[in-house]
């Protein structure tokens, strides 16, 4: 009974909660479990086909399509949700990652490299639909004529940003206790099933219509007319392209084969980098707001951060591998500020009637930026060595500084 009384009282106090909230949380729980899910099906991937002979670069080649998929999707998904509703296209992407997940459920031999790979492709169309109909639904649910509503937009896509990417962290240990437990097969059957009763709660209470525009928009729409938009996206691409040209192959390849680390050692670092990271992102709004001044000087000031730190990276002699594993993770903490100020700034700068065109828009630039990187990343690493990969990583985020001084001029 008492139990009884506790759901109730919970239930009452969710009811007495403004409508927008309500809305908020049910998107954020969405997105966490898609993302729980996605960390958790990279790491089943990584170990259970290295498992089966494959070496670490070919292991990163089976998320080529999944990136790849990530710049179309973005582009096409954003003019989707201003056509059909970000509810709908929230939706799609779970669908579209249970499907994803079903396919891999096939016995062992009918899992080849092109079935993987297609498998990959549409689990990344679902990711970037559930990212960008999460990030946009921000825009539209904080009231835009509040007092403060600018801060309160950066606190709510900075949870939203932060608590993804810790998850995301946090699948990765997920994907590999699910692998030791009940295995692959066994794994896989148990997330989709999950993302199902995910989506039946999201069909039954998310709002229909959510960031549907008022008229039906032509494609040609999708390529952003606002300069800040196109300044800020072009930055966003080289942001996250240092990152991922010594993350995705690089470290990982590195340190397994010139250092001797186990996989679950390399798997565990970077779920810690993950989860630090989005952790940092959360409290990004704390950090950014203890220095005032413009938009693009302040956006240009930390990427500008970023790239001294990577220089310095690039200058270890990588036999200090304890000097290398805490500076990159001092790397992963300025890149969280700089990710989480960017992830506002596009909100912000995005239109009210239409804003997951413009986020959209953004987005397929920040997929473009990692699968660059995670060309580079391979490349790079087997022709010139890891030292080469950090260079090039403080270069794009030298880039990424020279880029932002193109925003606007005024206040964020």
């Amino acid at each position: 009974m008492a139990s009884g009384g506790g759901d109730e009282s919970l239930g009452a106090r969710l009811r007495a909660l403004p409508f927008e909230v309500r809305q908020y949380l049910l998107i954020t729980g969405n997105y966490w479990a898609f993302t729980l899910t996605d960390g958790a099906l990279r790491m089943l991937v990584v170990l259970h086909f290295h498992q089966l002979g494959y070496s670490p670069l070919e292991v990163a080649l089976l998320f080529l399509f999944y990136e790849a998929f990530g710049v179309v999707t973005n582009l096409v998904g954003g003019w989707l949700g201003a056509r059909l509703g970000l509810n709908r296209t929230m939706n799609v992407g779970l669908g579209l990652q249970i499907v994803a997940l079903a396919m891999l459920m096939v016995p062992a031999a009918a899992l080849t490299v092109p079935w993987v790979m297609a498998a990959q492709a549409l689990s990344g169309i679902a990711k970037d639909l559930n990212k960008m109909s999460a990030k946009s639904a921000v825009k539209v649910l904080v009231p835009q004529d509040s007092p403060g509503a600018g801060s309160a937009l950066y606190r709510w896509v900075a949870i939203l940003t932060g608590s993804k990417n810790a998850l995301k962290g946090a699948g990765f240990f997920l994907g590999g206790a699910l692998l030791t437990l009940i295995g692959f097969r066994g794994a896989v059957l148990a997330m989709a099933l999950m993302l199902a009763a995910v989506l039946m709660l999201s069909l039954w209470r998310l709002r229909a219509d959510l960031g549907r525009v008022k008229h039906k928009p032509r494609f040609r729409e999708v390529f952003s007319k606002s300069r800040a938009v196109n300044v800020l996206s072009a930055a966003r691409l080289c942001l996250f392209a240092s990152r991922d040209v010594w993350f995705v192959v690089a470290l990982p390849v590195f340190l397994y084969d010139q250092h001797g680390w186990s996989h679950w050692t390399v798997g565990g670092l970077l779920a810690i980098w993950v989860i630090g990271y989005g952790g940092v992102q959360t409290q990004a709004p704390r950090l950014t707001r203890l220095i005032h001044g413009e938009a693009r000087l302040l956006t240009a000031g930390w990427a500008a951060a970023l790239a001294l730190l990577g220089v310095g990276l690039a200058l270890l002699p990588l036999a200090a591998v304890s000097w290398l594993v805490l500076g990159l993770l001092a790397f992963g903490v300025l890149f969280a500020v700089n990710s989480s100020w960017h992830s506002y700034l596009i909100v912000h700068y995005a239109r009210a009637d239409g804003v997951s065109m413009d986020v959209g828009f953004y987005y397929m630039a920040n997929a473009m930026g990692r699968l660059i990187g995670t060309l580079l990343s391979g490349w790079l690493y087997m022709q010139y060595g890891l030292s080469a990969c950090l260079w090039v990583a403080a270069a794009l985020v030298a880039a990424s500084a020279v880029l932002a001084l193109g925003l606007p001029r005024r206040p964020a």
